[in-house]
């Protein structure tokens, strides 16, 4: 790649059953991404099932799952003809190239994980080896395309971090100065990435876990739903503000001006500016069919992706074989550095 060629890479894990936080917070800048790439750039997105192997799982919910996101994707705009789109067990590249790296990884570095302490809980012993070392695995996924760029949120620049310490040292330690193995990348903080919280407790995100559905929008929520659970969001009896400061200690206000701001790409003090002084009685109707206007055809698509698994099990082949054939030099040029031999095929 040329010094001005971007490549992107993003994963998700296919937990299934997405909703409005994972539009708003990650797969819109996705979509955006991929339409503003320059040529000879390009976006590599990828489904993490194999991280999904970590914890706990039902593999034919796994498969179900993994066609639903990829669906989903495609359903939201991901073009599988402009970004490559994959998911990870169809290239075995990344689980080579986790444990190529994991003689480089530290067990401090690991142990420093705050999602590890997280994940783990209490039962630190009870957990699987994968779970404390898949945050190599999310190295391997990046470094094995050299990626120079990785959209990241709060949550995940401790992992990029630790991608870019594993790249640096094995740089240092296997590579010469002047042909580095890896790229060491940098973070993207995608623009305008939301937070959008539940419907029922505006302290707590939006989430699929959740036991009330009425707590989330699902991209697959019909136009009436949508409506009805908006009604139903928790509010408080003030009416919105005229500026944000109006917001402070008003969780679920702000979250529902967060989602009306996201969704029609205006500011938050924009907003207020046309709805202060309005009490939810009016500005709950206007969020509803701002909400209805931008998924309805997202569904549509979704729900039509759905009935034909040949496709999507096409789109995902197609994927993969461009993945292996961009991950390959690297993979050979880690096993030369580590005086591994392999035949090149």
């Amino acid at each position: 790649m040329s010094a001005d060629t971007l490549r992107v890479v993003s994963g998700i894990q296919p937990t299934g059953n997405l909703h409005l936080g994972n539009y708003l917070g990650a797969i819109r800048n996705w979509v955006r991404m991929q339409n503003e790439m320059e040529a000879g750039s390009e976006c590599l997105f990828f489904l993490a099932d194999l991280h999904a192997i970590s914890m706990s799982h039902d593999p034919v919910e796994l498969r179900r799952n993994t066609l639903e996101m990829a669906a989903a994707l495609v359903a939201c705009g991901i073009d599988p003809d402009r970004s490559v789109l994959f998911n990870q067990a169809q290239v075995p590249a990344h689980a080579e190239l986790q444990w190529l790296l994991m003689g480089t990884a530290r067990m401090g570095w690991l142990g420093r994980m705050t999602q590890w302490k997280d994940k783990a809980g209490k039962n630190r012993e009870g957990q699987s080896v994968a779970l404390y070392a898949y945050p190599v695995l999310q190295a391997a996924d990046v470094l094995l395309y050299q990626a120079t760029h990785v959209p990241v949120g709060d949550d995940q620049k401790q992992h990029l971090e630790l991608a870019r310490d594993i790249a640096q040292k094995f740089n240092n330690d296997f590579a010469d100065d002047d042909r580095p193995v890896f790229t060491l990348p940098e973070p993207f903080i995608p623009p305008q990435a939301a937070r959008i919280m539940s419907l029922r407790d505006g302290s707590a995100k939006m989430s699929k876990s959740d036991p009330s559905d009425m707590s989330r929008i699902n991209l697959t929520d019909d136009a009436d739903t949508v409506m009805k659970k908006i009604k139903k969001a928790k509010t408080d009896p003030e009416p919105l503000p005229s500026e944000i400061d109006g917001l402070e200690g008003r969780t679920e206000a702000l979250n529902l001006v967060t989602m009306y701001s996201a969704l029609t790409d205006r500011k938050i003090d924009h907003v207020l500016a046309e709805f202060g002084g309005k009490g939810f009685g009016t500005f709950k109707p206007a969020l509803g069919e701002v909400l209805v206007e931008t998924l309805s055809p997202i569904s549509e698509r979704f729900n039509a992706l759905l009935r034909d698994d040949e496709f999507i099990d096409a789109v995902l082949a197609r994927g993969a074989a461009k993945a292996r054939e961009r991950g390959l030099p690297t993979l050979h040029a880690a096993y030369e550095a580590l005086g591994l031999l392999r035949h090149p095929g």
